[in-house]
């Protein structure tokens, strides 16, 4: 993983101008008022070893946990957000996006307000789908988390 190319993307989307449209940006994805990258993937794991998967989650959650000691050290110390929670609520209401979609693919993130930037920054691993690819994501919203 290389942090500082992390770090400088999510500062990147921080201050780039959201697409009028949902699409994919870049490799990607974003729409109005957000956007979603994918900072590592594990790909070929779809269908893969549960053991080898497992090992990946693990190493993605590290890699999680260092973003969020930089990000923490510029923007504060914020405590994990369990996505199970928003996830259930939207059974019962709208979730906005990018939030809904993000707690369909991850089980915790940590967030924080981009202090001068009007947008919100989460890092997540989405491994919620077995069948799918691990991944280290990044969001930059205006919206704040519901």
């Amino acid at each position: 993983m290389d942090i500082a190319r992390h770090i400088a993307l999510i500062d990147e989307l921080c201050f780039r101008p959201f697409p009028a449209e949902h699409g994919p940006s870049d490799g990607d994805t974003a729409g109005p008022g957000h956007f979603t990258a994918v900072l590592e993937s594990s790909h070929g794991l779809r269908d893969g070893d549960q053991g080898e998967r497992a090992v990946t989650v693990e190493q993605y959650e590290k890699y999680r946990d260092a973003l969020h000691e930089r990000l923490a050290s510029r923007w504060g110390e914020t405590e994990p957000w369990n996505l199970q929670t928003v996830l259930l609520r939207t059974e019962l209401e709208e979730i906005p996006e990018p939030w809904a979609a993000l707690s369909a693919r991850a089980r915790l993130a940590y967030v924080w307000e981009a202090e001068g930037t009007g947008r919100w920054v989460a890092v997540a691993v989405a491994d919620r789908d077995e069948t799918d690819e691990v991944r280290l994501l990044a969001v930059v919203t205006q919206e704040a988390p519901p």
